[in-house]
């Protein structure tokens, strides 16, 4: 089995690849994925199609993506 993987795409979405995720809605209701391995999140809020990305971010969403560390939480 595949660990699920995030990947912050530069101007454009979060794809998420695995063979065992699951995506909920705010109720913890899930979305029907239709079997897929991969799929792709609206992270600029044009898609016509959320939470799922349609492209329609393309020359409208800046972002290079880059990882860094967050900051320890506070306790």
């Amino acid at each position: 089995m595949m660990a699920t993987k995030i990947t912050v795409l530069s101007n454009g979405s979060l794809r998420v690849e695995g063979t065992d995720f699951e995506l909920v809605d705010a109720q913890g209701t899930p979305y029907g994925l239709g079997g897929r391995e991969r799929i792709s999140i609206c992270r600029c809020g044009l898609s016509k199609n959320k939470p799922f990305c349609d492209g329609s971010h393309k020359g409208h969403f800046e972002h290079n993506a880059e990882a860094f560390d967050l900051p320890a939480p506070k306790v």
